[in-house]
């Protein structure tokens, strides 16, 4: 991998310091990979199987989303902004996540790819059309590589609100109303997943796809086993980008946390979280502002219980940006906002957790009781 250029002394500090009590200790993980095979350009989309498209669509335009495309067996969601669909949705017979789509930045990129993998370059049924290659990353998730020949045009989107700030007035002789209606989805922002082999996953995503990481989160104690937890970007070098397209932490599950949607500003959020609310949709935790990546958040359960996170305002680093390290903790997932629920985190208990988790303590998992039990403390609310 190319030498990317220092960071400005300024830059490197004030990372270190809001993310992180210090940096990396000498011989932890640099958070990205010498020479990746190739190196993803951003997220592309998600993909899910459900039951009844019908009440699938009904959520997605109550979310902020529009249609792309409609099939008798599949829904395609998109954003305002020009590029890809963001959401699909297949028929099937029960509600799942299948996984999840890249974008190469160049065709050329799905060559070099196959050819390192084994694999081969198919057609994508992407509307438009396209090109992709199909892998499995080390936890067994779909993960899909894609480049479109067409991007969608961009529609018409919410425009920010015009504030006033202290003196500096901005609105005069105008009052501020704005409407109580669904967030408009400007693009997919990031997913989060759970996996039993996050340091296998997480070199493969930067081994193959060529992310690098923003932040580590390691367990209070067990700093010198290791992160448990990884955000992701994508490497674009001088150009910033979003400061986590993926994030991914340790857990007795293989499976989907959330995803998370790009909205103009905090009153398309606070708006369409109350339009959302008068339909009868349940709010996961919500309005705050988080503090790996900034942004301000708000999480709500789909009628399938997958969670769905509105966001503005994120962070956006430069290649250049090392890493930060912090202990994991539930208290320190926001700088401001009501207290993180156990919905949210995932920590109810159920039958159906404690096998999960007797499973991972027992089959081939990076899982061993002292991670658990340090896991389960950090969080606790």
């Amino acid at each position: 991998m190319s030498k990317t250029p220092t960071a400005p002394a300024d830059l490197r500090t004030a990372h270190q310091d809001l993310h992180s009590e210090q940096g990396a200790l000498r011989g932890e993980h640099p958070g990205r990979a010498r020479n990746p095979v190739i190196k993803v350009a951003d997220i592309a989309w998600v993909e899910f199987e459900k039951p009844d498209l019908d009440r699938a669509e009904v959520f997605a335009r109550d979310f902020g989303f529009s249609v792309a495309a409609r099939t008798p067996g599949a829904l395609w969601l998109r954003g305002t902004f020009a590029g890809s669909p963001c959401v699909v949705i297949r028929r099937g017979r029960t509600s799942r996540f299948i996984g999840q789509a890249f974008r190469a930045a160049e065709r050329a990129d799905l060559d070099r790819l196959a050819r390192a993998t084994g694999t081969s370059v198919r057609d994508a049924d992407v509307p438009g059309g396209g090109k992709r290659v199909d892998l499995l990353d080390p936890s067994g998730l779909p993960v899909r590589v894609v480049h479109c020949a067409e991007e969608l045009p961009e529609l018409p989107g919410q425009r920010p609100l015009v504030l006033n700030f202290g003196t500096d007035h901005r609105r005069t002789n105008a009052t501020q109303r704005p409407p109580r209606e669904p967030s408009r989805i400007q693009r997919l922002g990031h997913l989060v997943l759970e996996t039993r082999v996050f340091t296998r996953s997480m070199n493969w995503y930067l081994d193959t796809l060529g992310m690098i990481i923003s932040d580590f989160h390691f367990l209070d104690g067990q700093r010198e086993r290791g992160p448990v937890m990884a955000f992701f970007r994508c490497d674009q070098g001088s150009v910033p980008v979003d400061h986590h397209t993926l994030a991914m932490h340790l857990g007795p599950g293989t499976h989907y946390v959330h995803s998370a949607y790009q909205v103009t500003d905090l009153d398309a959020i606070a708006a369409g979280g109350e339009y959302l609310a008068e339909r009868g949709y349940q709010r996961s935790w919500g309005i705050g502002r988080h503090i790996q990546g900034s942004q301000i958040f708000d999480y709500w359960r789909d009628p399938d219980r997958f969670m769905v996170e509105h966001f503005a305002d994120g962070d956006l680093f430069s290649a250049d940006v090392e890493p930060g390290w912090a202990p994991l903790s539930a208290s320190g997932l926001a700088q401001w906002g009501p207290p993180v629920t156990r919905e949210f985190l995932g920590t109810n208990p159920s039958p159906a957790k404690l096998r999960e988790l007797l499973r991972a303590l027992r089959d081939d998992s990076e899982l061993d009781p002292a991670r658990m039990l340090g896991l389960l403390k950090a969080m606790t609310p």
